[in-house]
């Protein structure tokens, strides 16, 4: 971001992780730039609120502040930097959030640029979609299939990555009696990519999770709050983020089943990964995304295949972000995305 000394012309009202540490999340207005060579200017319409955003905001995620939180991005493209193909001028896109990687490292040589070690994402090291306008580099575009619409498009980022942690390389076969733990976003969607791979699917919350188990019952999956037998699963898909959740999730797999690492815990937690060695699990994961799983992400959505606009709960303007987060934090409503037009 930009120093506060250059405040001197047109200014964007956004929410931004100013400093380390608790209470650092505040309204800023930043400084109006026209995009690069190569980049373009995003006018956002719809902007996810991710678990990661409240990572960042109490420090258990990587960020470099201060800058813009935000990486669930929908828009349309406003403004194009020089030699950006003039195609992309009006278009609804959604967008990759690496701004850079360093393109040298042996993960970025061997096309895995999601776990290149200098990698700076939007919404944690450089400015994000928490904001009326963001500027990133053209390549990281995708047009918005046909018939999707605004609100499902801004799902399209968290899908990319669950996409990548269950189909790059794929990890799920039609028949899979497949466990997916936690009924936020992501466990959602992780249940309707596996329902889409032909796979028997229940999905674990708890009490407290009533509502949401409500709304993923409403697209057709079968939810429980009950105690699950042990080893009772193919594949079980962790969402939940928490300790009592990968818990659950590692009891209920079957010897010589499969383990898959897809919610954030944002701490050290415990785990009894002696059942590693006495079921002969296969334990995976998949961090963030690359161009291939959007690639099918967009597929999945522009089929069908997966219903996004049930997910979203609650369309706020940035300033009650504080409500929003509060709400989040407690659990209260599902998919919560900002529209930074809205006042």
């Amino acid at each position: 971001m930009a120093p506060e000394a250059a405040l001197d012309g047109p200014t964007v009202t956004s929410l931004a992780k100013v400093r380390h540490g608790q209470d650092s999340v505040e309204l800023v207005e930043r400084p109006w730039r026209a995009p690069g060579a190569g980049e373009v200017a995003i006018e956002v319409q719809a902007v996810g609120v991710c678990g990661t955003d409240l990572h960042i905001a109490s420090d258990e995620y990587p960020n470099d502040p201060p800058v813009v939180m935000g990486h669930e991005v929908f828009g349309v493209v406003a403004d194009l930097g020089v030699g950006v193909d003039a195609s992309w001028s009006g278009q609804r896109v959604v967008c990759e959030t690496y701004f850079t990687t360093c393109e040298t490292c042996q993960w970025c040589r061997d096309g895995q640029r999601n776990l290149c070690p200098w990698r700076r994402s939007i919404g944690s090291w450089r400015d994000g979609g928490f904001s009326a306008r963001m500027i990133l580099p053209a390549r990281n575009l995708h047009r918005v299939p046909e018939g999707v619409s605004d609100h499902a498009a801004a799902l399209a980022e968290p899908l990319a990555c669950v996409c990548h942690s269950l189909l790059d390389p794929p990890v799920l076969n039609a028949g899979d009696h497949v466990l997916v733990t936690g009924p936020g976003p992501m466990g959602l969607l992780a249940a309707q990519v596996a329902r889409a791979c032909g796979c028997d699917v229940v999905l674990k919350g708890v009490e407290r999770d009533q509502p949401r188990l409500d709304i993923a019952r409403e697209l057709g999956l079968t939810c429980t709050t009950e105690e699950l037998a042990e080893g009772s699963f193919d594949v079980v898909l962790e969402c939940s983020g928490s300790a009592g959740g990968a818990a659950t999730a590692v009891a209920a797999v079957r010897r010589g089943g499969r383990y898959v690492g897809i919610g954030i815990f944002g701490r050290t937690i415990e785990v009894d990964l002696d059942q590693l060695l006495y079921k002969e699990l296969t334990m995976t994961s998949g961090f963030a995304s690359t161009p291939q799983s959007w690639r099918r992400a967009l597929t999945l959505m522009g089929s069908g295949s997966i219903q996004l606009d049930q997910l979203v709960t609650r369309v706020a303007p940035l300033t009650e972000w504080r409500d929003v987060f509060d709400d989040l934090r407690k659990g209260r409503g599902l998919k919560v995305l900002f529209d930074p037009r809205l006042r």
